[in-house]
Parts: structure tokens; sequence; C-alpha cells
């Protein structure tokens, strides 16, 4: 879930940054990879790597269980080729909310990568999907811990891009804690880190700028975060054009802070964008597609226009419904949303359905201390 934009009020909110997903993945495992005398589990992996990129995790999966199976009987349980396969297999699990098993995969890769040298910048992208896995599960302390580790060997090791991107991990968290300076500190330091090696127009700082006008949302701090989130969709824009799915959650980003600044019009223009964006790249059944329909619905709810939040709540839950694990908190989080809406309309025997449905989601996911899971129980108990 390493992404995008917050979901508005009323319902709830999801985060609105970009975590640290580690670029180079592919590279790395094929670098690793083409030695090796299992084609097999090779072209597997390879297959994986080209289909989480594409947005279908589950096969992407499958891929990955065939390519895993293959390299343990083959090269053996504690080989690098293992650990590799392993963290790809995890960002799949993430991609489907499957955090319990993501969790035990990048553990496993960490206790392979420990005692070899040479494994720094696998150990790096461990260490970054640790962080990113504690932060989707609620668990602020241990993704501060995985993230703090891997700006000390990243530092030590002189990586600036590992160490911009650990310090950018660790501003997603203290946005989280709400501790709110010390996250502008860390991105602000991650972003000089940023330009110095990259230059200005890098995809790498309209990451940083997206999760600095995330960090301004959090905040309330609409007009100050609107600059960050332009500036971020621009560089995407020129770098990689208007339509790449990246450009889909900057622009979907932009449209969060607008509708808190109450533009609405521009919000609905750019959340219409993304979407077809996402359909165009992604394809129309992609879960992306769905949950930024709830984004919409929530737009219109806050417009008063509730007939369409209503229709386009339930388009948003169908998509999500078919096209992820019906346990994905991101269902939860629109389901939530449509919740206050039957609420708003005096349907309240549909609003506790509902609530009841997402709680239900999120406490298998996420867990019942997560901030959405604790926020969602208070909600349902407002009249």
């Amino acid at each position: 879930m390493e992404r995008s934009n917050d979901a508005e009020e009323p319902g709830g909110s999801r985060g609105l940054e970009h975590r640290w997903t580690p670029a180079r993945r592919a590279s790395i495992g094929w670098q690793a990879l083409r030695a090796d005398p299992t084609d097999a589990a090779a072209a597997h992996h390879a297959r994986a790597v080209a289909l989480r990129d594409d947005g279908q995790p589950a096969r992407a999966r499958r891929a990955c269980q065939v390519a895993l199976r293959l390299f343990e009987r083959h090269a053996g349980p504690r080989h690098p080729d293992v650990a590799n396969v392993a963290l790809e297999l995890a960002l799949a699990d993430e991609d489907l909310a499957r955090y319990a098993s993501a969790l035990r995969l990048v553990r496993r890769a960490l206790a392979i990568l420990a005692p070899l040298r040479g494994a720094r910048e696998l150990r790096l992208q461990a260490l970054g999907q640790l962080g990113q896995l504690h932060i989707a599960r609620g668990e602020y302390g241990a993704a501060e811990a995985a993230y703090r580790r891997a700006l000390a060997i990243a530092s030590r090791g002189q990586v600036p891009a590992a160490t911009a991107a650990a310090l950018t991990g660790l501003g997603v968290v203290c946005k989280y804690t709400a501790r709110h300076d010390e996250a502008s500190a860390f991105y602000r330091k991650a972003l000089a880190m940023t330009v110095r090696g990259r230059g200005r127009d890098d995809p790498g700082v309209a990451t940083i700028l997206h999760n600095l006008g995330g960090l301004e949302h959090a905040r309330g701090r609409f007009a100050r975060g609107e600059p960050f989130a332009r500036r971020s969709v621009a560089i995407r824009e020129r770098a990689l054009g208007p339509d790449h799915p990246h450009v889909a959650a900057d622009q979907a980003a932009l449209a969060a802070i607008l509708a808190g600044r109450g533009k609405h019009r521009e919000a609905e223009a750019l959340y219409r964008r993304a979407i077809a964006v996402y359909r165009r790249a992604l394809g129309r059944d992609h879960w992306e597609v769905g949950f930024n329909l709830g984004q919409l619905a929530a737009l219109y709810q806050a417009e008063g226009r509730l007939g369409d939040a209503g229709r386009v709540y339930g388009r948003a839950v169908r998509q999500l419904s078919r096209t992820t694990d019906r346990r994905n908190p991101l269902l939860a989080m629109v389901l939530w949303n449509a919740a206050t809406l039957r609420r708003q309309q005096g349907r309240r025997d549909a609003a506790e359905a509902l609530f009841r449905t997402a709680l239900a989601i999120f406490r298998r996911t996420v867990g019942p201390t997560h901030p959405d899971a604790v926020a969602c129980a208070a909600d349902r108990k407002r009249r």
C-alpha cells in the first residue's frame, strides 16, 4: 500500500505520502539471478516483478511462490536468492493486505542476509519494506526502529539515495505519530540531499514534495500544502509523461488538498483525470480505480451532492470487492465513508451494517489498536 492520497472527511484518512519502495529491486534481483543455474526460477521471479509492476499482485504472488520453491530446492533455504525472492513475495503480499505473511517473509530475508558481506543493498531494501509494513499495521515504534537501522547502515556506507529514503520513512512515521515538526525536518533533510545528488527535477524530489504536501494536509494547513503538491505533479509529469500511474497518484494527492481548501471543481477534475489514467495504464479493474472512485464520492458528499455520492460509493465498493481481497483496508476505508453518508441520509440500519463490515476488515488486517480502527469505532458511536 505504498502511496498516495487521503480519504477526505467524513470518514477517516489514508496516508498522503509515498513510502520507500525499492526502485532497484528488479535490477538487483536480475543481477543476482542471472548467474544462478536455476533458469526456471529466475524466469518466474522476473515474471513476478513484471506482474506486480503491472498492477497484478495476485498473479505476481503465484509466480514468486514458484520461484521461491525452486530456489529453496536447488540453491538451499539460506541462499541470498531466496532472500531476494522472499522480498518480492512480501511486496505482493503487502499489496494484497496480507501483512502478517509479508512480515514473516521480510524477517526471513533479513535473517538470511545478516551474516553475508556485500548484501547491503538488499538489506536496506528489506529494512525499508519492514518499516512500511509496520506503518501499515500501525506499529509505529517498530517502523521507526527499522528506518533508524536503515539510516545507520546507509550513512556508514555513504549511500545518499538510501539515506534519503530512510529519512523519508522516518518522516512518514513522525507524521502518523503527530510529531509534525520532526517529520518536516526529516523530509527537508531528505529533500536537500536528493536535490544535491540528483537535481531539482528528479522524480525522487517529487516524492518528497508529495510527502511534504501530505504533512501539511495532516496539519490542516491546506494552503501551505498546495505548492508542494503542485510542484510534485509538475516534476513527475515532465519526467514520466501525463499518463503514468505515479502522476495519477500525485494528482489525487493534490485533489485531496484542494478539497480541503474548498476548491471542489478543480479537485473533481483531478480525481477524474487520475481515475482515467489508472484505467488506461493499469486496466479498468485495478484497485486504484475503485479507491479513487471512493475519493471522488467523498468529495461529492462534502459538497452535499448526496445522491451522486451514494452512486459513486456503490461503484467503488463493487470495484474494490472484485479486485482486492475483501479483507483489504482500502475497501474498509470506502465502506467507512459510505457508512457516514447513509447516517447523514438517516438510513441508520444501512450505516450500521457498513460500519460493522469496515471495522471487521480493519481489525482483521491492521488490528484493533490501529488508528483507523480506533477512529472508525469512535465514529460508529456518533449520532
